[in-house]
């Protein structure tokens, strides 16, 4: 698989207000299944950010669940078996991550389970923490 997605890129692609906008946009919009994937767990994170931005005009969940097709209809979703799971949460305490942290660490289990050749995220700093052995595939689109 040549590249994976955080949800910080694909929220980035779908809100007009993001700062990094036109950058996701451009990139999501060149994502194929054959060479573009994300996790399972990022389709209900778009959701949920999507529902939750603090907008004017607040982002209906049938409007949410429309970014969640069109990430479907972009990517290959990855899952985890429940032995990667907690091999990924197991790695995650040994390394102490905490709070939030764990959720990118499964993202990037993910990602490694599909080889991906680049791994893009707005979260350089967290993502490259969580493994410092992917530094060099882990880019802002």
């Amino acid at each position: 698989m040549k590249e994976f997605f955080d949800t910080s890129v694909l929220v980035g692609a779908f809100w007009r207000g993001h700062p990094n906008h036109e950058a996701s946009l451009r990139l999501v919009s060149a994502a194929s299944k054959k060479r573009s994937a994300c996790a399972a767990h990022t389709l209900a994170e778009v959701y949920a950010t999507m529902t939750a931005l603090p907008v004017k005009d607040v982002i209906p969940p049938d409007q949410a669940l429309l970014f969640v097709q069109e990430t479907r209809d972009r990517c290959a979703i990855v899952t985890l078996t429940e032995d990667e799971y907690l091999d990924a949460m197991e790695r995650a305490a040994a390394r102490g991550l905490t709070s939030g942290r764990i959720y990118d660490a499964l993202l990037l289990r993910c990602a490694a389970k599909v080889r991906a050749e680049v791994v893009y995220t707005w979260n350089l700093k967290h993502f490259r923490t969580i493994r410092p052995d992917m530094t060099d595939r882990i880019r802002t689109p």
